[in-house]
């Protein structure tokens, strides 16, 4: 007992303080020094969310220094409305398909090796598209289906088609589909092979072993345990193009059809000076939409996350 008492490992009456083994001291300062590496990520949330979220709130409740709730009425206008709507519409139409094709593909994939070389190049396709968006999408779009100079559009013609009899719909709200759609399919098998991947072959034998079949594994079994995370990343695609700007930007350059171009209006427009706090309002409103929309996802992912560990 004196010899635990004089190195210092125990404490009691003597008054000897308890003092932590070397071992867990190390681990403690390299926990320290861990938390170092998300400074420069904090710093980035900091800087590109949290500032422009406060400046999108303080913009748009307060006017002249003082705090007013008039700007709030914006988002009960009719047209500021109708933007809503179809940024809505859209990011929903867009999800859902994206999220269709992108499981098809993921489940293509499962009979494959996760080293092969489709497995490899689809995964490094996936994470190429799914960041491929802005003017270089839009000029890819126009060149291939544009009005004059598209390629399968000219091809279209020479056979007897026009696309655009009806007028030149791609440079309209309907044109924002298919670019959409072009990014969301890459980002969903991004975020849902995973899942598809964490499905365990013991279960699909111990259903062969009790009389099942293929069609009832996937509706017992395949798709309830991946329902989860089926809407999480359906959740995910919606909030990715509900706050899309570059590509709409640059694709429907005429018009604010939807909310990110709706405060593009707002910020530079030559004709209606001074509403600068509308933008203000319409970012407050999509703060609100895909702040509710991620926490929601964050719940489904929790719930998708305790059979994938």
């Amino acid at each position: 007992m004196s010899a635990f008492v004089q190195t210092g490992l125990l404490t009691g009456d003597a008054g000897v303080e308890l003092t932590a083994p070397p071992r867990q001291r190390t681990v403690r300062r390299r926990a320290k020094v861990t938390w170092l590496g998300l400074v420069p990520f904090g710093a980035y949330l900091l800087l590109f969310l949290v500032l422009p979220t406060v400046l999108a709130i303080g913009s748009g409740v307060f006017a002249d220094g003082q705090l007013t709730m008039a700007n709030l009425g914006a988002l009960g206008d009719p047209v500021i409305l109708r933007t809503f709507w179809n940024s809505t519409w859209l990011s929903l139409l867009t999800a859902v398909v994206g999220a269709v094709l992108g499981a098809a593909i993921c489940y293509a994939l499962l009979g494959l090796p996760e080293t092969g070389v489709v497995r490899t190049l689809t995964d490094a396709a996936a994470g190429v598209l799914a960041q491929f968006g802005g003017v270089m999408l839009a000029f890819a779009f126009i060149a291939t289906i544009g009005t004059q100079a598209g390629v399968v559009t000219g091809w279209l013609n020479g056979v007897g088609i026009e696309i655009f009899a009806n007028g030149a719909w791609i440079y309209d709200l309907p044109g924002l589909i298919l670019p959409y759609v072009y990014f969301q399919v890459p980002l969903m098998v991004i975020t849902f092979a995973p899942a598809m991947n964490a499905l365990k072959p013991a279960w699909a034998e111990a259903n062969l072993t009790l009389g099942g079949t293929r069609r009832s594994f996937w509706l017992h079994i395949g798709m309830p345990v991946l329902a989860p995370s089926f809407l999480a990343s359906l959740l995910l695609l919606f909030a990715n193009a509900f706050s899309s700007y570059a590509t709409a930007a640059a694709l429907a350059s005429q018009g604010s059809q939807i909310v990110t171009l709706q405060i593009r209006t707002a910020l530079t427009s030559e004709t209606l000076l001074g509403r600068q706090n509308l933008a203000g309002v319409l970012a407050l409103g999509m703060v609100a939409v895909v702040g509710l929309v991620m926490a929601a996802y964050a719940v489904v992912q929790r719930r998708a996350a305790q059979w994938q560990s």
